[in-house]
């Protein structure tokens, strides 16, 4: 017995050591193309894509009329990096009768998914988007947002994604990703920190606790139009839209972040408070991993949660939007 616990307190010790190791390897939340061409062996690269054979393809780029360089279309991967498909990111979960769609997995499914992935624990992790669209950024900063909700905190987003590591001239590799298997587990279980469900949307909304941040475009904020999964027009009762389009500049085809200042300067001029405890949603949850990893990581606010089923379970519910203008 005594060699058992003597086994298990070094195993401990050692496991304590290792994530010593590698505490503080990340400058915050947000790196740039050099800092990872500097420290690829301190780090895991995630890369996330919906178009999984772009992975081993080979990358397109050319100038534009002034001779610079342009993304033409992404390919290839930095070498060594894991590969996530965006559209597994998510699944259906049931509540009651109703099951709803693109949801964040149990913490035990989620789990598998990432070691399927080969993503390991007690090393630090730069998720990559394509970095061509902002559903690119939605779907880096979605996985972001599901590590932390179960326990991950040391890791970053690279900055301009994939497109931005090419345009600034660092290699690029096209193997296929080798078979393996990760041992990433959950340290944690936050679903309180960082999620809302409709009962504390309902909530917020009844006793004005929070803000609402609606992250759609807005024609689909003011009812002009909707997606087939949301079944009704309009936004939530006194949300404040943060249009997409002002939340990432483009350059070369990169979309890349603007500064902290700059996006507390966005958010004030939409009647946001940056500060102040907020929900943002959309209509699935997609295109608000962008305003929310804005908030919580780049300007600090630490009681940002994401409204998980967005509109697409709060029609579902039957719930009433508002705002929706007259088409006739």
């Amino acid at each position: 017995m005594r060699q058992l616990i003597r086994k298990l307190a070094l195993s401990a010790s050692l496991g304590c050591a290792s994530l010593a190791t590698w505490a503080g390897v990340l400058p915050g939340p947000l790196v740039d193309t050099q800092w990872l061409s500097a420290n690829l062996d301190k780090v895991q690269v995630v890369e996330v894509r919906g178009n999984v054979k772009s992975f081993t393809a080979e990358p397109a780029i050319g100038t534009d009329a002034k001779g610079k360089k342009q993304i033409e279309e992404i390919g290839g991967h930095i070498a060594g990096s894991r590969l996530v498909e965006s559209k597994k990111i998510r699944v259906d979960r049931k509540f009651g009768d109703l099951t709803v769609k693109y949801m964040i997995p149990e913490r035990a499914d989620f789990e598998k998914f990432v070691q399927a992935a080969g993503v390991d624990g007690g090393k630090p992790m730069v998720i990559v988007p394509i970095g061509l669209e902002p559903s690119d950024l939605n779907d880096a900063m979605r996985l972001y947002w599901q590590f932390k909700v179960y326990g991950e905190d040391e890791m970053a987003i690279l900055d301009g994604g994939m497109a931005a590591w090419l345009l600034d001239g660092k290699p690029h590799a096209k193997d296929a990703p080798a078979a393996k298997t990760g041992n990433w587990t959950s340290r944690a279980d936050r679903t309180a920190q960082y999620f809302a469900d409709s009962n504390d949307v309902a909530a917020i909304i009844e006793k004005k606790t929070a803000t609402l941040v609606d992250a759609r475009e807005a024609p689909q904020y003011h009812g002009l139009v909707k997606r087939d999964y949301v079944f009704a027009y309009g936004h939530l009762e006194g949300a404040k839209n943060l249009s997409p389009d002002t939340t990432y500049k483009t350059s070369g085809g990169a979309l890349r972040m603007l500064s902290p200042n700059t996006y507390k300067a966005v958010l004030a001029a939409q009647g946001i408070d940056p500060a102040a405890p907020t929900v943002v949603y959309c209509n699935s949850a997609a295109q608000s991993g962008l305003p929310w990893f804005i908030l919580s990581e780049l300007v600090g606010n630490k009681n940002v949660k994401q409204y998980d089923g967005s509109l697409h379970q709060w029609t579902l519910e039957k719930r009433t939007l508002v705002g929706a203008v007259p088409l006739n």
